[in-house]
């Protein structure tokens, strides 16, 4: 059986691409992602949340489009300034058209800085802010609710606070 030259780069073409997207998959993979996830799935459940000291603050919607959803702070987590994975100072649900909320992301904070998790670097956000908080640092990780934009974006594109009009 003869393979002729174009046969052969055909055959090429399609094995490079099939390792390429194996390789983008394996570049898509977060492991802090991954970890949050397996460290905090308890918050599923709002009413863990609630358990554990957290209480909701309002939507936050992007002054560009996309949102936050509403936080659930600790406020004793807020004023510990540690960092652990297991401890995220705020949990992030987005509220559904049913009038559920749907955990979407977690938020480390800390007023100690520069501040890093896994080797990602918190956003620094001066004061007065929308919280009435002092300076601090803060990773939003998105863990169950893919963002476009990055996985420690602030806001996201897909969440919308648009189910909370008219509660």
């Amino acid at each position: 059986m003869k393979i002729h030259n174009w046969s052969r780069c055909l055959i090429a073409a399609s094995v490079l691409a099939v390792l390429a997207t194996g390789a983008a998959e394996a570049e898509t993979v977060n492991p802090l992602a991954e970890k949050v996830r397996a460290a905090d799935s308890r918050f599923e459940d709002v009413a863990a949340a609630k358990a554990e000291g957290y209480a909701p603050i309002p939507c936050a919607s992007g002054l560009t489009g996309g949102a936050m959803g509403i936080h659930y702070v600790n406020a004793a987590y807020l004023k510990d300034d540690a960092v652990d994975v297991a401890k995220p100072e705020a949990v992030m649900y987005e509220p559904m058209a049913d009038g559920t909320l749907k955990l979407i992301a977690v938020e480390y904070i800390t007023s100690k800085g520069p501040a890093s998790l896994e080797g990602h670097l918190f956003n620094f956000n001066t004061a007065p802010n929308r919280y009435g908080l002092g300076p601090f640092y803060e990773l939003h990780v998105w863990a169950w609710k893919p963002n476009p934009t990055g996985a420690f974006a602030d806001m996201n594109p897909n969440v919308s606070c648009d189910a909370m009009k008219g509660m």
